[in-house]
């Protein structure tokens, strides 16, 4: 299995195509410039089966309609964040000054609970990450040593929750029990900036020493 990132949009957000040998794949937070993914899907010749949803803020759903139209496939999403797509208030794009007002049909399917997932030949661990969002998750490929975890955590830092349904403790114990638990050589792959390891936010990440 192997992974792209592609860093979109004017905050630069993460999208993830996922894919395997059978060329099936699935899209993970396509928050603009669906272009740029389709390019990929194209040139890579795959299938695209889902899109998923680390969460719902509007960097990282820009670009969902434009590929769930493009190849008929069903969206995911938390069931708490259901009504964000929707809503420009909670997905937050109507309080940033110049950018427009993201809404986005619901989503096909809700992820109600942790645990094994099976979706588009993928198999994968649901794992719920609230903190800086409510219905944050994040996707866990055991086997192939890697974690896809939004907003959650990222090199050197931590997400924010300054913003609708943040809560600070909530994210810390997500990140404590859920993510710091794995093992040291996992991949993460957060929503802004680089790839790093369980075992460098460890060791490194000045926001999580009070939790190691």
């Amino acid at each position: 299995m192997e992974w792209i990132q592609l860093p979109v949009g004017p905050l630069q957000t993460n999208a993830y195509v996922i894919y395997n040998k059978e060329r099936s794949c699935l899209l993970i937070d396509p928050g603009e410039e669906a272009g740029r993914l389709q390019q990929f899907i194209q040139r890579k010749k795959l299938q695209p089966k889902a899109i998923l949803l680390t969460h719902a803020h509007f960097d990282h759903i820009g670009g969902v309609e434009t590929l769930r139209k493009k190849y008929s496939i069903p969206v995911y999403i938390h069931q708490l964040e259901k009504k964000w797509l929707l809503n420009p208030d909670l997905n937050g794009s109507s309080s940033f000054d110049g950018v427009a007002s993201v809404i986005v049909n619901p989503a096909d399917e809700l992820f109600t609970k942790e645990g094994e997932q099976h979706i588009g030949g993928f198999r994968f661990c649901l794992l719920q990450t609230p903190g800086h969002s409510p219905g944050s998750v994040s996707f866990y490929f055991k086997e192939e040593g890697f974690i896809l975890v939004g907003d959650t955590l990222f090199k050197g830092s931590m997400g924010r929750t300054d913003l609708k349904g943040g809560q600070e403790a909530q994210l810390l114990k997500s990140i404590s029990q859920k993510l710091l638990s794995l093992p040291e050589d996992t991949y993460v792959l957060p929503g802004h900036d680089e790839i790093t390891t369980i075992g460098h936010e460890k060791e490194h990440n000045p926001f999580l020493k009070e939790l190691v």
